[in-house]
């Protein structure tokens, strides 16, 4: 039985991979978060009905969630996805305990204070469900995601091109496990060069995956040309002819969609990321790491924190929450 069987974790945010904690033994509460909110520490006392083990935010892409974490008198954690969008991120992680970082070349940005053995580099990983198998291939290209001129300017641009060059490529919306079985070749666009939940998804599905070539570490965890292919960043001409030595070889094609399924199976579902941070946090002095923390609470607060209140007390359009705030940059 493991040492923090049944511990109490509330689970602030998106739920990425907070069901393989509770399959390892932990009890997740889940509060999810719509719109924007900002939770203290009595918030978090509220929704769970005790004072929890730990506290996880599960990055929603939003101003600071939680006002005051770096006085929260139990374990913190912050799993961050976004950092190639808020600069600001890495201020916030100085009051957590445990930092999780999706973009591996943004490590370096989040050192201040915490240690490397607490700062770990955390790939995305997709959702757990069953994917139809044997299913007919509909398209010898697909891309499946948001493509607008105001949202994502750069994609459209892209995939324009593409389709004048690219009879067969097919661009919809809707639920990935559904879709990806259906393309011979499902395609990936890192639009600001991170690696994302579409690489993992779609080999999930089982498809063959042709995505640009990108750094955050990408080739530290899959092989080009065996796991899935690769393309020139924003490069047409690099796509079609990856596209069409991959249309052209069913075998090559059907191989790499198999070894990069394979490889998902056996390191990157949510119980993978689950085991990682649950050994972390095992051999951690977890007692030790909050009274630090607490203790150096207003140096945190002073050089890291109080400014980053302040400044979303002057951005944010809503009094309560810039209360908070304001309460928060005083402490």
């Amino acid at each position: 039985m493991s040492k923090h069987e049944n511990k109490i974790i509330a689970w602030v945010g998106n739920i990425f991979f907070r069901t393989g904690m509770d399959r390892l033994g932990y009890k997740t509460v889940p509060i999810p978060i719509t719109g924007q909110q900002v939770l203290t520490w009595q918030d978090i006392l509220d929704k769970t009905g005790t004072e929890p083990f730990a506290v996880v935010y599960a990055d929603r892409s939003i101003a600071p969630p939680l006002a005051g974490v770096e006085n929260f008198p139990c374990l913190t954690i912050f799993h961050c996805i976004d950092t190639h969008i808020h600069s600001w991120y890495p201020i916030y992680a100085q009051g957590f305990d445990i930092c999780l970082v999706s973009l591996k070349d943004h490590l370096d940005r989040f050192k201040p204070r915490l240690k490397e053995s607490r700062l770990l580099w955390f790939p995305p990983v997709p959702t757990d469900y069953d994917v139809p198998s044997e299913m007919e291939k509909e398209w010898d290209l697909l891309f499946v995601g948001t493509v607008d001129a105001e949202i994502t300017p750069q994609r459209k641009k892209f995939l324009d091109e593409a389709a004048k060059k690219i009879p067969g490529l097919h661009i919809t919306k809707g639920k990935f496990r559904h879709l990806f079985p259906k393309a011979k070749v499902v395609l990936n666009i890192a639009e600001r060069g991170d690696l994302n939940f579409r690489v993992f998804e779609a080999l999930a599905c089982g498809a063959c995956l042709l995505t640009p070539r990108i750094e955050q570490g990408l080739f530290d965890l899959f092989e080009d040309g065996v796991h899935l292919m690769t393309y020139e960043p924003d490069n047409v001409a690099d796509l079609v002819e990856k596209l069409n030595l991959l249309l052209a070889d069913d075998d090559l094609r059907e191989r790499i969609a198999r070894q990069g399924n394979e490889l998902i199976e056996s390191s990157h579902r949510i119980i993978h990321r689950a085991r990682t941070l649950h050994n972390v946090i095992s051999e951690m002095n977890v007692e030790a790491a909050v009274s630090n923390r607490l203790k150096a609470a207003p140096e945190l607060r002073r050089n890291f924190l109080k400014s980053l209140y302040l400044h979303w007390a002057a951005e944010i359009c809503n009094s309560e929450l810039q209360k908070i705030y304001l309460e928060a940059a005083k402490k």
